[in-house]
């Protein structure tokens, strides 16, 4: 693939292998989608949700594309009061990406991320490359040397 995206410029930077995927070919447009189009357990592939907390703060989640995110269990997760899902208006403004192409590395800036544990039940995890139609699938351990995360129960 001659295609880069910024997240993978980031992971080449850093050293930190990686395997990469593209769907752009495909008409795949929901996580469960992508994840059949890739041949891929929908439980390893991962989608990138960005909050807003009551203080204002933003919070990235990372969850499984089948699952949908516990508002409730998010904010306990970060010690808000209350979090809500960021407008797709003002994601790109606030992080840098389009609604369906959010990925956790390369973000404006270094938001407080939380992946949901059900990753560590996996060698690696699948998530966007930072732009619709690409992938990439890394340990957790290598997204580690990349973004700082914290792992909680954070689904319905």
């Amino acid at each position: 693939m001659d295609y880069k995206t910024n997240v993978m410029r980031v992971l080449d930077k850093q050293k930190v292998k990686y395997n990469h995927y593209s769907y752009a070919d495909t008409d795949a447009i929901s996580g469960v989608e992508v994840a059949s189009v890739l041949e891929q357990d929908p439980k390893r592939v991962f989608k990138t949700l960005v909050t807003v907390g009551k203080s204002k703060q933003i919070y990235v989640f990372m969850i499984p594309v089948a699952e949908e995110l516990d508002l409730k269990k998010a904010a306990k997760a970060v010690n808000e009061k209350s979090i809500e899902m960021l407008k797709s208006k003002d994601l790109l403004k606030t992080v840098g990406y389009v609604h369906g192409g959010c990925s956790p590395i390369g973000m404006k800036k270094n938001f407080p991320t939380t992946i949901h544990s059900s990753a560590k039940d996996y060698e690696t995890i699948i998530f966007s490359a930072g732009k619709i139609g690409y992938q990439v699938e890394l340990s957790l351990d290598d997204l580690n040397k990349v973004i700082k995360f914290n792992i909680a129960e954070v689904i319905l």
